[in-house]
C-alpha cells in the first residue's frame, strides 16, 4: 500500500512538472517557474480537475462538485469533474471557459478565454465534444454536441463548431466550416453574421401578416361571392 502511495505521488509530481515545462513552451510571457505555480489559473484549474475527477470516479461526487465550484470562484474556469482530460493540457488565460462532463480531451489540447466544450441540450449519454490530440481552440469559439474534433486541428475565434471536424483542418465561421485541410484551402463560402433575435422576430411578424392579409381577402372574397349569388336570386325571384 505505501509503496503504491509512493508511486502515484511520484507520478503526481512528474505531471505537475510537466505542466510547468508545458506553460513556458506555449507562453512567451512566463518568466519563472514561482511566477507560475503562483499566477496562471489554468494551471490551478488543471491541477483542481484532477482531484475533483479522481473523486467522480470514486463516486464521492457531491465532493468532485464542490472542489469544481470552488475552483470555478477561484479561476474563472468551469470544468465539469466527469471530464477526461490528457496531459500537457494548455488553458491560456482562460476565463470564461467551460467544460462539459462528458468532454474528451487528448494529450497537447490548448483552449484559449471564453472557449466553451458543451452540448446542445437535447442529448443524453455522451453529449459533449471529442477534442483529440494537439488540437488549438481559439478565444470564444463554442463546440457543442457529440461531435469529434480530429487531431492537429484548427478551431477559429468566435466559431461555432456543430459538426464532426477531421485531422489536420481549420475551422472558422458561424456555424464552423472548414477552409483549411491537410494545408490545402478548401473553397468553402463563409458566413459570419451572429443570431439577430430582432431580425428574426420582425421577419415572424411579417409572415404572420401576410398569412393574415391572405385568409382576410379569403374571406372578402367569400362575402362577395355570397353577396352576388343573393343579388342573382332576388333577380330571378322578380322575373
Amino acid at each position: 500500500m505505501e509503496a503504491l502511495f509512493l508511486m502515484e505521488r511520484r507520478t503526481y509530481m512528474t505531471r505537475i512538472r510537466e505542466d510547468i515545462r508545458n506553460v513556458f513552451e506555449q507562453d512567451p510571457a512566463a518568466r519563472s517557474t514561482l511566477e507560475v505555480i503562483l499566477t496562471y489559473p489554468g494551471l490551478h484549474a488543471i491541477w483542481m480537475h484532477r482531484l475533483a475527477h479522481r473523486l467522480w470516479n470514486a463516486k464521492f461526487r457531491l465532493l468532485g462538485r464542490l472542489i469544481s465550484q470552488f475552483s470555478r470562484f477561484l479561476t474563472g474556469i468551469e470544468i465539469h469533474p466527469g471530464a477526461t482530460i490528457g496531459r500537457r493540457f494548455f488553458i491560456d488565460h482562460g476565463m470564461g471557459v467551460v467544460i462539459g462532463e462528458t468532454t474528451i480531451i487528448g494529450d497537447d489540447v490548448t483552449l484559449f478565454q471564453g472557449v466553451t466544450l458543451g452540448g446542445t441540450g437535447k442529448e443524453t449519454g455522451k453529449r459533449h465534444p471529442t477534442i483529440e490530440d494537439g488540437v488549438l481552440v481559439s478565444a470564444g469559439a463554442r463546440v457543442l454536441g457529440d461531435i469529434t474534433i480530429g487531431a492537429y486541428s484548427k478551431i477559429g475565434a468566435s466559431s461555432v463548431v456543430l459538426k464532426h471536424v477531421p485531422p489536420n483542418a481549420t475551422v472558422v465561421g458561424i456555424p464552423g466550416r472548414v477552409v483549411i485541410q491537410d494545408g490545402m484551402k478548401v473553397e468553402a463560402p463563409l458566413d459570419h453574421r451572429f443570431p439577430d433575435p430582432v431580425s428574426e422576430c420582425q421577419e415572424r411578424i411579417e409572415m404572420e401578416l401576410e398569412v393574415l392579409k391572405q385568409e382576410i381577402e379569403r374571406i372578402k372574397g367569400g362575402r362577395r361571392h355570397d353577396s352576388t349569388v343573393q343579388q342573382h336570386d332576388r333577380k330571378k325571384g322578380t322575373i
